[in-house]
């Protein structure tokens, strides 16, 4: 799907972009809890997480061994200082407030994804049965449809971004003329590297039909969310170099 709401600047207020971007972390972490919870209350690998999720999951407890607690900290900011770094390669200039915003968008998402963590932790139950089978791999994948509308509301906004999305925003404007589908698959290439990288310790732990799903369906739940969910809104302030 090509891209055919894109403004250099911003037409929305700055309150307005930040309700935005405050709804969009809420669905992100709720869609990555989601992913997380189920697959955990049936078996890691048979539904799995979203894909850069059970990639740096890996990757990190891969390194560092499954008890250290410093574990989930090394995958999620090391490995996204490296995601920021090939983002500046990309763009051909070192930018420290766009890598700022990276990180910043962190702390929020990391307070929502333990908060819904906790609570659907608590009141969901282990699968025994194919019927709970059945609705947790619906859920899962529900998960994902929340990751990829969050996408595409927060990347429209543009304040802040995890810096696997604004690799994907950079790969689709820069380099794929808007195709959300293209980057989306484009940008799983450093996730797959690090699941790499992990595979002779953690096998395939963390991946299964979520993540599957993920990664047919996920930039283009995206495109679809850039016409359907809030359509008015634009791509704010895009900066893609020179």
């Amino acid at each position: 799907m090509q891209e055919s709401h894109v403004v250099n600047t911003r037409s929305i207020s700055m309150t307005t972009s930040i309700a935005y971007f405050a709804l969009s972390i809420v669905i992100n972490s709720m869609g990555n809890v989601l992913t997380l919870v189920t697959s955990s209350h049936i078996h890691p690998q048979f539904l799995g997480s979203a894909y850069w999720t059970a990639a740096e999951n890996n990757l990190g407890y891969a390194i560092l061994g499954k008890d250290n607690p410093l574990a989930l900290f090394w995958a999620f900011m090391v490995l996204g200082m490296l995601t920021s770094v090939l983002n500046a390669i990309l763009m051909k200039k070192w930018d420290w407030k766009r890598i700022g915003g990276n990180f910043i968008f962190m702390l929020p998402f990391s307070i929502f994804i333990q908060w819904f963590s906790n609570i659907f932790n608590r009141i969901m139950p282990d699968a025994h049965s194919l019927g709970m089978i059945i609705l947790y791999v619906a859920i899962n994948f529900l998960g994902v449809a929340f990751i990829g509308v969050a996408i595409s509301i927060y990347q429209r906004v543009n304040l802040v971004l995890h810096p696997a999305d604004d690799l994907y925003q950079i790969l689709r404007f820069r380099f794929c003329k808007g195709n959300a589908t293209i980057s989306m698959w484009m940008s799983y290439i450093p996730p797959t590297l690090f699941a790499l990288i992990a595979l002779p310790k953690m096998g395939l732990a963390n991946f299964g039909l979520g993540t599957i799903f993920a990664l047919l369906f996920q930039g283009a739940i995206t495109g679809w969310a850039d016409q359907h969910i809030f359509g008015r809104l634009t791509h704010q302030a895009l900066d893609l170099g020179n």
